[in-house]
């Protein structure tokens, strides 16, 4: 097939293949080339038409468009969504089952690992020097000894001070360290502040009532008089640690102690119609054994909120999700921006036109399940099931809050390519079309362009990626973990004013 229709109610269909001018298409012709993955009228749209696609609205037509016409950003304008919000009218329950496994590291405190690493996390960026030459002296040859570790990860970042020491980014902060403190992914945490930052790690341990321990520890450089003696202090404790931390073993767990992190980025006209739906598919399975699938990305589900506000298994937990998406209008209203600015030009050449298609995509990787909880960035999600965390949309910057908040494993789509991995949470990455996963043979994990090219159904491949993140959890090494992808990808989200 030369293209695919999404909805009888669609006035566009995307190309899937570059298709010349008098191409036959769905009862009209081409009146230009076509690019891949792009879309093309079906029928006349007089200028401030509506465009619709999914069966939504993804823009209105700049000028009149003929059928067999290119639509894309030269001849379509975008308007806010104006939406009116159901609240659980699109209930469809997973049916429960039980059964499933994988194999996982069982914490004391109850909670399950997927990785077991040592973290070196800091309070503030005059402190990264300090935690990166001590997780780099944690060598394979040294840590040869100590086969059960994974390894000693230097979590470092760019703020910490010159920051307001209340509010929505000091708190996102701390929300963030507290989340890497207390992951299930570590066995043991060392933390590295300067001791004068305005992010304190004494008042991070008093919030969230954290105790050091043999296998977690904290230091300042200033306390300890300097860098190459907090170097030294910190390469010991780590030393001490390790023996722990090789004692810990695989246990078989149920399939509920799975969160995962549902992500893309590098997106195309395709992860809306393979990758995505997949996901979204292999969610609902997640979900139906317990589990939990956490979507983010608040800019990347505008204009498509409303589908997910049907979902919700309250009118709370929908007007959560429609506050979030308020905040955000307004923060780039506030500083001179569109909620369109979103598409990348790499989103925009892989045929996505506007931000509402884009979200529309997007959203298919919750599933069809209810949603059951809504939270900020990097808050703790306690529900199970599909949930949603606030964040943007750059890429490192939402995994970040995702991982804080407790997903143990990333899922990550894309179309146009993506070098991204994670850590302590590893992540698999799906292309969207063949083409790409036969470009990047070590980045891909999951071949989504099957759907498209191979006859492979939503339900097989969606089962597919479902099986390998069982056995990524159990051991198994992503592509990114196998390039050693996640050290550079911890970058918490800087809100607010910088002093």
């Amino acid at each position: 097939m030369d293209f695919v229709r999404l909805d009888p109610a669609d006035n566009v269909v995307t190309a899937t293949r570059a298709l010349e001018v008098g191409h036959a298409v769905d009862g009209t012709a081409t009146n230009v080339l076509i690019p891949s993955g792009h879309k093309i009228a079906t029928r006349d749209i007089a200028k401030r038409g509506e465009i619709r696609k999914y069966a939504q609205f993804i823009g209105l037509a700049s000028e009149d468009i003929a059928a067999g016409d290119h639509i894309h950003t030269h001849n379509v304008a975008f308007r806010n969504a104006e939406t009116a919000y159901e609240f659980g009218t699109d209930m469809r329950p997973v049916k429960p089952a039980t059964g499933d496994t994988f194999m996982g590291y069982r914490r004391n405190n109850g909670r399950v690992g997927t990785r077991n690493y040592i973290a070196i996390i800091t309070s503030v960026n005059c402190s990264a020097t300090a935690a990166r030459r001590i997780a780099d002296h944690f060598t394979p040859d040294r840590l040869a000894d100590y086969p059960n570790v994974d390894g000693v990860v230097a979590f470092v970042h760019g703020t910490g001070c010159g920051m307001v020491g209340d509010g929505e980014g000091f708190e996102a902060l701390q929300r963030v360290m507290w989340g890497y403190a207390r992951h299930p992914n570590h066995a043991g945490v060392l933390m590295v502040g300067l001791g004068c930052e305005m992010n304190q790690i004494d008042w991070l341990l008093e919030a969230y009532g954290l105790k050091q321990s043999e296998t977690f520890q904290v230091m300042n450089i200033q306390n300890v008089a300097g860098l190459q003696r907090t170097i030294d202090a910190g390469i010991a404790k780590i030393e001490a640690m390790l023996p722990i931390a090789n004692e810990a073993r695989r246990t078989e767990c149920p399939v509920s102690e799975l969160m995962v992190a549902l992500q893309c980025g590098g997106s195309d006209a395709w992860s809306g119609v393979t990758a995505n739906p997949a996901l979204g598919y292999a969610c609902d399975l997640l979900a139906a054994q317990g589990g939990t699938g956490v979507l983010a990305e608040t800019p990347e589900i505008y204009g498509a909120e409303h589908l997910l506000t049907r979902r919700a298994v309250s009118r709370e937990i929908g007007e959560k999700l429609i506050g979030l998406v308020e905040w955000w209008k307004d923060y780039t209203t506030r500083n001179k921006g569109s909620m369109d600015n979103n598409p990348s030009p790499g989103n925009k050449k892989g045929g996505l036109t506007t931000i509402l298609e884009k979200s529309l995509g997007a959203a298919a990787k919750g599933g069809t399940s209810p949603l059951t909880g809504v939270y900020k960035y990097a808050e703790p999600v306690t529900a199970s099931g599909f949930t949603f965390m606030d964040s943007p949309g750059y890429d490192p910057a939402s995994v970040t809050g995702q991982i804080a908040g407790g997903c143990n494993m990333v899922v990550f789509t894309t179309g146009r390519g993506s070098a991204f991995g994670s850590k302590p949470a590893p992540t698999i990455k799906v292309a969207t079309n063949a083409e790409l996963y036969g470009r990047m043979p070590d980045d891909m994990d999951v071949n989504a362009g099957e759907m498209l090219t191979g006859g492979v159904t939503l339900e097989e491949k969606g089962r597919e990626i479902y099986e390998m993140i069982l056995r990524v959890a159990s051991g198994e090494a992503s592509k990114s973990e196998a390039q050693g992808l996640g050290d550079y990808e911890f970058v918490p989200w800087q809100i607010g004013a910088v002093m």
